[in-house]
Formats: C-alpha cells, sequence, structure tokens
C-alpha cells in the first residue's frame, strides 16, 4: 500500500511511525518535518498528504500534529478525504469500519510507541462495513 505521510515536527514517534509502516511493507512518502526542504505547518503538509489520497497517488494517509486536532481539520478539508483524530485503537478500529477513514491522524504528545503499533494494527486489519445504513452515512458525507 502507498502511504503518505506527514508530520509538522521532527518527533520520535513521527520517525517510529515511518518505521512501522515501513516495516508492514508499506511504501511511504513524507510530507513536513520528515523531508527535509519541505514546508513543516501542519496546514501545509497535512493539506499535502491528503491530496495524495484525494488524487489516488496515495492509497491512505496518516498526517500528525502535536495534538493531531489541526492535522486532521486540514486534511479534512480536502475533498474526497475522510481523516480521523484515532488516540486509541478502538478509535481507529471504528473509523475503519463505520467511517470508511482514509486518513488517520495522530497526536504526537499523546502517542506511545506502543500505543502507536496497537493503533496501526486496529487500522489495518480492519475492513469498511458494508452495512448499508454505514455505507449510506460514508456516501451523504462524501456528497
Amino acid at each position: 500500500m502507498r502511504i503518505s505521510v506527514s508530520s509538522d515536527m521532527d518527533q520520535p514517534v513521527a520517525r517510529a511511525l515511518v518505521e512501522q509502516l515501513r516495516g508492514r511493507g508499506h511504501e511511504v512518502t513524507t510530507y513536513g518535518a520528515l523531508s527535509p526542504g519541505d514546508d513543516p505547518q501542519w496546514a501545509v503538509c497535512s493539506e499535502t498528504a491528503a491530496r495524495e489520497v484525494a488524487a489516488g497517488t496515495a492509497d491512505q494517509a496518516v498526517v500528525c500534529c502535536w495534538t493531531g486536532t489541526g492535522a486532521s481539520i486540514a486534511a479534512n478539508k480536502v475533498p474526497g478525504v475522510r481523516a480521523a483524530l484515532c488516540t486509541d485503537a478502538y478509535t481507529a478500529e471504528g473509523a475503519r469500519r463505520w467511517n470508511d477513514a482514509n486518513v488517520l491522524a495522530l497526536s504526537l504528545r499523546l502517542t506511545s510507541e506502543p500505543l502507536l503499533e496497537e493503533i496501526l494494527e486496529a487500522w489495518f486489519t480492519t475492513d469498511p462495513s458494508q452495512d448499508d445504513a454505514d455505507r449510506q452515512n460514508v456516501e451523504h458525507v462524501t456528497r
């Protein structure tokens, strides 16, 4: 899977995110503070990663900032993106299952490396629901 990753700060958990994704066999493209010379502002790098998903050049994205809130807001401004701020594995599983989220937003402040592993495991092992009501909700927000 091709995954775009952005972070407004070069933090250990952001580097661990890239390592864990690559360790899972994903092709990772980095933006912001993780890519020397890029604009590290959360609004800019999160939007850039999200646009990759909307354009189809990335299958999913993970956007990070100190709280995760700004990164999720910026990503959700991109049409076709459903970004979810996840602070635990249960939320990540629900975001994939019920919301068919295609962008994971993470807090650099709250996410430890063990928690990151749990969140990624839930995110990548959960498929979107095929339930009619769930699909209708996703279609509604897509419109």
